[in-house]
């Protein structure tokens, strides 16, 4: 079972290379992924040794990459090394690749720099249609808190769902933002009357909010939500700095109109200025459960369900847990599992006959050793 299959690490081997890499390394082995590095080597350089010392050189740090990265024990791949200008090589190379992910660091800028993203990185988030994950200089990937805001679009529906099964896998808290724009008007005739159509606004985001979340899988998740009025950019990094959030996870496109967030330019804004690490989705899903079909051992099969329970794809880990009983009827693992996944889905009848099973069989069990006992004895 695979949730995400490959991340593509472009590395340009900066001072910040170092800690990207053991970031990808880190999350290859949550998600059991495999890495593709790769660099880009600049098309500008004329003299013909500079330019094959240079390429010989970088690919013998790419060598040493992927040994790093093997003897980590996770799977890599060849490294990439290709010429051309950076954000349109990496993003041609994550479709050429099928990569599920972008890996890259957020790139040098200057002290005096107003914004903290880096040129390469921007043009990556804007031009890519592939998930970006984006490490901040000197961040360890130890998220113990992800904030993912939203706008009640597909786009955020798709940035929540994919926030969901991180904060699973890194069984950390997720805090869910909901930022209310309350729209103003000239034709109020007092400031009550402003602030009574405010309040109404905000009581009408609310529910759409709780409407919004009754289609999302949170069960057993340490998540809470917030519903702040004002700036949605200025709001979503107040969140960050006060909650101390580890990770953000943000869709880069939205909608427009009452009580949305225009999330084209609040990520804009966020991305650039935001202190932690940061991972954008526009049209793709970063996670993307893939599961082997071919599983024959009723152990694996076991093994891959209550993976899936733990990750929150119940219907699925029920259809793994079905086949194991396929194989074996009294396979008491099995139904455990099964109660334990209808249990979660709410379905509390269904759980309860699967619980019984497990009482049944180790009762026949249990019965059935007896009466060998007493065979034995009676030989005697």
């Amino acid at each position: 079972m695979k949730l995400l299959e490959k991340i593509l690490v472009a590395l340009d081997f900066s001072n910040s290379s170092e800690n990207v890499l053991a970031n990808a390394i880190e999350m290859a082995k949550i998600f059991d992924s495999t890495i593709i590095p790769i660099h880009i080597l600049p098309d500008n350089i004329s003299n013909d040794k500079v330019r094959e010392s240079l390429q010989e050189t970088t690919v013998t740090k790419l060598q040493e990459v992927e040994k790093q990265i093997s003897d980590e024990g996770v799977s890599v791949k060849k490294s990439l090394l290709m010429t051309g200008t950076p954000y349109k090589a990496i993003t041609r190379a994550a479709l050429d690749t099928g990569a599920n992910l972008i890996l890259m660091g957020s790139g040098e800028t200057k002290k005096s720099d107003s914004f903290r993203l880096g040129t390469t990185a921007q043009r990556v988030i804007h031009r890519s249609e592939k998930p970006v994950f984006i490490i901040k200089e000197g961040v360890l990937l130890n998220v113990h808190h992800i904030l993912c805001p939203v706008d009640f679009s597909p786009t955020s529906k798709r940035a929540l769902n994919n926030a969901i099964t991180m904060a699973r896998r890194f069984k950390s808290e997720l805090t869910i933002l909901a930022v209310c724009e309350p729209e103003g008007s000239n034709w109020f005739f007092s400031e009550k009357e402003q602030e009574r159509e405010i309040e109404h606004q905000y009581s009408m985001h609310k529910k759409d909010l709780d409407s919004f979340l009754k289609d999302f899988n949170l069960r057993d998740l340490n998540w809470t939500k917030e519903i702040p009025k004002g700036n949605p950019s200025e709001e979503i990094l107040s969140s960050i700095s006060r909650k101390m959030i580890d990770l953000l996870v943000i869709g880069t496109a939205g909608r427009t109109g009452i009580n949305r967030m225009l999330m084209g330019s609040v990520t804009e804004k966020v991305v650039r200025e935001v202190p932690c690490s940061f991972l954008t989705l526009k049209s793709q899903d970063v996670i993307s459960l893939q599961l082997e079909t071919d599983m024959r051992d009723i152990q694996e099969l076991h093994e891959t369900a209550m993976k899936l329970i733990d990750d929150g794809f119940y219907d699925q880990a029920i259809g793994h847990l079905e086949a194991c009983l396929s194989i074996s009827a009294i396979h008491v693992p099995a139904h455990r599992g099964l109660a334990k996944a209808y249990e979660k889905l709410g379905e509390q009848e269904k759980a309860n006959k699967y619980r019984a099973n497990v009482r049944d069989i180790l009762d026949q069990m249990w019965n059935q050793k007896i009466e060998d006992e007493v065979r034995k004895l009676r030989r005697k």
